[in-house]
């Protein structure tokens, strides 16, 4: 018997990203296939979908491995989204979130000058 692995694989990889028009459709309207903008968006969800299942797939496989526990897996997401969060503040002077959602200080108004309407 053949392994249909590997073609199973790329069609459960083909079927959820067609979710990617979805997305951009959400994000822009409807555009039609060969609009620029819509069309970079779609490639960008493509990835970000896929990236977000490898991600699950590699975490499940390493806990069900035992090569880490779920509390060392979510201490290290902690850590790394505190230090995102540096980053982006960082980058972006003026804004910070919070609970609430994200919060503005004058410096943000230079930041964000030049920045699309």
């Amino acid at each position: 018997m053949k392994n249909d692995l590997p073609q199973r694989y790329l069609d459960a990889c083909n079927k959820l990203t067609r979710w990617r028009a979805v997305f951009a459709g959400w994000q822009l309207g409807t555009r039609a296939k060969g609009d620029p903008e819509c069309d970079a968006v779609r490639d960008h969800r493509e990835v970000t979908i896929l990236l977000r299942a490898e991600h699950s797939a590699l975490t499940k496989l390493l806990l069900d491995a035992q090569v880490f526990t779920e509390a060392q897996f979510q201490q290290a997401m902690i850590d790394e989204c505190v230090a995102l969060e540096r980053d982006y503040e960082r980058k972006f002077p003026g804004m910070q979130a919070c609970e609430e959602g994200m919060m503005y200080d004058r410096r943000a108004s230079e930041t964000m000058k030049g920045w699309k309407p």
